[in-house]
């Protein structure tokens, strides 16, 4: 989680932005809010203007739930058209709620790619085909992560004895559509 904010930060400073906004409906889900502090932590470090616009902490637009509230959206969208037209770089920590988002910003008419550029802090395949704007997305490996997760609780099974706490970790990676998928900017 503190690799996925320090990723998307050093995306939106690579591509020329200097004012930049963290977006999320879930900002007390402890990986959304540990990737949040690490944006906005590396983005100041790299000399970027930051504002979080953060939804509210007892929303029921939770993190596990499937259909975010609507109106938790809508705020969190005219919060950041309000930022405009300074703010134009935009992390969204998840992108469980970004294709409504991104539909209210075109409903507004702002252009993605032209008047603002995000990242999604992890990847969903699934979800990524069905919203027209393509932002980069940071692939957190899940699958990858999951079959360590299993293989080391595989090994404290036949090694209950065994003392300490033991950590995994893998690496996210960043997938740009402009270059991972050779899509043409948006």
């Amino acid at each position: 989680n503190e690799a996925n904010g320090c990723l998307a930060a050093e995306y939106l400073h690579r591509h020329g932005h200097k004012r930049v906004a963290v977006l999320t409906t879930s900002p007390d889900y402890s990986a959304i809010a540990w990737r949040c502090d690490a944006f906005v932590r590396h983005a100041r470090r790299l000399g970027l203007e930051v504002e979080s616009l953060l939804g509210s902490p007892s929303s029921a637009s939770a993190w596990l739930n499937p259909q975010p509230l609507r109106d938790e959206i809508e705020s969190l969208a005219a919060r950041f058209q309000a930022a405009m037209p300074h703010t134009t770089g935009l992390y969204l920590p998840t992108d469980h709620f970004s294709g409504i988002f991104f539909r209210l910003l075109r409903q507004a008419g702002l252009r993605p790619g032209q008047d603002f550029q995000a990242v999604l802090g992890n990847y969903t395949a699934v979800l990524s085909q069905n919203i027209a704007y393509q932002p980069a997305a940071i692939d957190i490996n899940l699958p990858t992560l999951v079959h360590k997760v299993v293989d080391q609780l595989l090994w404290r099974i036949e090694n209950p004895a065994s003392p300490g706490r033991v950590g995994v970790a893998v690496a996210p990676s960043l997938i740009d559509p402009q270059v991972n998928l050779g899509l043409p900017p948006a």
